[in-house]
């Protein structure tokens, strides 16, 4: 963590949605080719708002204080878009999550970012 570069939460959460996608749309081409359809069908199972907040709250006990500061920055972040098809605080959990995860990017801590997606994909498979 030598490198620490400040961006808002609102920032940091528009990136960490983008990484977060990427990391699930490569998980799943590294499973194998697919109809575009099937692919996004089966990303919507880790892109849920839903989701996202059972993660955040699985991967919380797994971060260093820095970390969860982040995450909550990101949770307690007052926006005014709503999810589709998830109430305010799975929104708001998921929020955290990619505040996270654009972070650790931002902050080239590329290795940390994947031992989460690790924990975030077990969360989802139910190895927990």
């Amino acid at each position: 963590m030598d490198k620490k570069i400040n961006y808002s939460a609102n920032c940091l959460a528009y990136m960490g949605d983008a990484v977060f996608e990427q990391c699930v749309r490569k998980m799943l081409l590294d499973q194998g080719n697919r109809p575009a359809d099937a692919l996004h069908n089966e990303a919507r199972q880790y892109v849920s708002a839903k989701a996202q907040a059972a993660m955040y709250h699985y991967v919380e006990s797994h971060l260093n204080t820095e970390e969860q500061s982040v995450m909550r920055r990101g949770r307690n972040l007052h926006t005014y878009s709503k999810a589709k098809n998830a109430g305010t605080s799975a929104y708001r959990h998921a929020t955290g999550l990619e505040t996270l995860f654009g972070y650790l990017f931002l902050n080239e801590q590329h290795e940390r970012l994947t031992q989460i997606f690790e924990l975030c994909k077990s969360c989802i498979r139910g190895d927990i």
